[in-house]
């Protein structure tokens, strides 16, 4: 295998740590032996003296500049674009940078199934999709007093965390559903809806920024993992907990489906609290709640070797290598 010389763009670097940043960043170990850097813009300083073979461009909006200098320099060759949430669902609709860096790359890559529809037809042709990965990890012993679940993501908009704290204001406290709220504040006003909703409710707790070694810990330990997104390229946390043993109860929209398969039973439509609290209560009746949890859980086993590193590593280094050979 000839080395070659990688440089991934991420408008996230490791200080904000999301989902950007996290992938940047699993990229740069999975595509050894091959060198692979990453920055927030390019052309940088090494870039002057030590020519990069492809790029890899994180967001077709906010690495648009760079897409646009690499295209400049090498025209389509080398340069590969992933498409995040916002791309698909919001900025190739209508935001002009966007719309250029996916007439530029050579490749497109979208993180789940559903991604490629969400394209212009002019560029069904030259997407691909790309799984993200996780290791699999020990399922840790889960409470037998009550249902734990818990919500991960920053408190922005797109992740919809007043959906969560709806459905906590619908359960009553004595429903045996403890919720446990993990995300920073990114936006200031759901941290104090989160604050509210913490002070009404004694069975939720917002936990603010968690470090990702414990939060895949309470994710182990979780009966279930909520996430009520109205975007998504391709969540890792979802992989995460599908590979941690923990269920999953998502918003049927196309990044959740398109990781967890169209017929997958813990789906419920986005922003609605009272079908989220339906499928909430269903697992824990004693009637309903052990066979239900137990279809999620063999669910998400079936869709876990999607998410496996060895699998993710493979597709990258096809990528890189389709990309080097145009």
């Amino acid at each position: 295998m000839q080395k070659l010389r990688v440089v991934i763009v991420s408008p996230a670097l490791a200080d904000a740590n999301n989902g950007n940043w996290q992938t940047a960043r699993r990229w740069q170990h999975l595509l050894r032996p091959h060198f692979a850097r990453i920055v927030r813009q390019w052309p940088d300083a090494e870039a002057l003296t030590s020519p990069d073979d492809v790029m890899l461009a994180l967001h077709a909006r906010r690495s648009a500049d760079s897409v646009q200098a690499w295209h400049t320099t090498h025209g389509q060759r080398g340069l590969g674009v992933v498409l995040t949430g916002t791309d698909l669902y919001r900025d190739i609709g209508h935001d002009p940078l966007a719309q250029q860096s996916l007439m530029l790359a050579h490749s497109l890559v979208v993180l789940q199934e559903l991604g490629v529809k969400a394209l212009p037809p002019v560029h069904h042709a030259k997407a691909r999709v790309i799984f993200q990965s996780t290791g699999t990890r020990q399922t840790l012993p889960k409470t037998t007093r009550h249902l734990r679940l818990v919500m991960v993501g920053h408190l922005r908009e797109e992740k919809d965390p007043l959906t969560l704290m709806a459905a906590a204001r619908l359960l009553h406290p004595d429903a045996g559903v403890f919720i446990d709220h993990i995300g920073a504040p990114l936006d200031a006003v759901l941290g104090q809806a989160a604050e509210a909703t913490q002070a009404q409710c004694p069975h939720y707790r917002w936990l603010g920024a968690v470090p990702h070694a414990q939060t895949l810990q309470r994710i182990q330990r979780a009966h279930l993992l909520v996430h009520c997104s109205r975007m998504e390229g391709g969540a890792h946390v979802l992989m995460e907990a599908i590979c941690s043993g923990t269920p999953v109860l998502a918003s049927r929209i196309d990044g959740n489906v398109g990781l967890m398969g169209e017929n997958y039973a813990g789906l419920f439509e986005p922003g609605n609290a009272k079908a989220l609290v339906d499928l909430l209560l269903a697992c824990q009746s004693p009637q309903t709640g052990q066979s239900l949890v137990a279809h999620l859980q063999h669910q998400c086993a079936l869709r876990a070797p999607l998410f496996e590193p060895q699998a993710e590593r493979a597709a990258l280094h096809r990528w890189v290598q389709d990309l080097w050979t145009l």
